[in-house]
């Protein structure tokens, strides 16, 4: 793949600079097989230091050096950044659209007919090679295209094709779920300061614990119930714990978040 395949940046701001940094780290394109450009100086900056990629002038230059074209940009943004390319966009390319919320109905109607589209929903983690990504294929997209995103996205984590009337959910779980698990990390540090321990080592602890319940989730295939239910010793400390997540209702909290973040991605596609 890395000796044929040439990937265009239309955006090139921290998501990008994730997913080029992890395609290049993962062997699936060299520096030099991949390119960008960003309204932002900063930006582009930033992306040609982290991933040694080329920064080019203008989406339509990007558009004219690589065939796998991955729009990197605010849902606002997509619309300016598909009528800058699309005299340049020809039957050899592929657009991969990581906008969130916009469906690829619009992302059709921007450019010629019968363009080959993929809408993507990855999440940060792909910086660190371990990447939770949903993707659906548009009409005119091929086997062959779903195929090419299944490689390079699962080169950064894991990546599944679904139905597209799945990936608002899959923006409000794994897309926006990073964040949840910044916070829930954060509080265990709290709770570990609180009853003593030093700042940086309850951050640690706490992020170990989060990875290594994690990793035994995945790799055992049991049901997290079924894991927790491990812990928990009959009148030991962690049901003591669980009591007072479930007092603070931590299970009802998270699926409203995952709820909200879904219906905010929808809402996103409509404008």
């Amino acid at each position: 793949m890395a000796a044929r395949l040439t990937l265009g940046f239309l955006g090139a701001g921290k998501m990008a600079t994730a997913l080029a940094k992890g395609f290049i780290g993962a062997g699936r394109v060299t520096p030099r097989q991949v390119f960008a450009s960003d309204l932002s100086t900063g930006a582009s900056k930033a992306f040609g230091k982290v991933t040694g990629a080329r920064i080019v002038a203008g989406n339509a230059k990007v558009a004219e050096l690589a065939s796998v074209l991955i729009l990197a940009v605010k849902p606002d943004q997509a619309a300016v950044v598909l009528e800058e390319i699309r005299e340049q966009f020809t039957p050899r390319h592929l657009l991969m659209s990581i906008a969130a919320g916009v469906p690829t109905a619009k992302l059709e109607a921007a450019l010629p007919a019968r363009a080959r589209i993929v809408r993507v929903m990855p999440n940060t983690p792909a910086l660190v090679g371990a990447s939770a990504t949903g993707f659906a294929l548009g009409k005119s997209a091929t086997r062959a295209d779903g195929d090419l995103t299944h490689r390079l996205f699962s080169a950064v984590g894991v990546a599944y094709q679904l139905k597209e009337a799945l990936l608002d959910a899959v923006t409000g779980l794994s897309g926006s779920g990073p964040a949840y698990v910044y916070q829930f990390i954060e509080a265990l540090s709290d709770g570990g300061v609180a009853a003593g321990l030093p700042r940086e080592v309850a951050t640690r602890l706490a992020a170990q614990t989060v990875l290594g319940a994690a990793q035994m989730v995945l790799e055992t295939g049991q049901h997290p119930g079924a894991l927790k239910d491990m812990v928990t010793s009959p009148g030991g400390t962690t049901i003591e714990g669980l009591h007072e997540l479930e007092k603070g209702q931590l299970r009802g909290a998270v699926m409203s978040a995952v709820r909200a973040a879904t219906e905010k991605s929808r809402k996103l596609g409509q404008h």
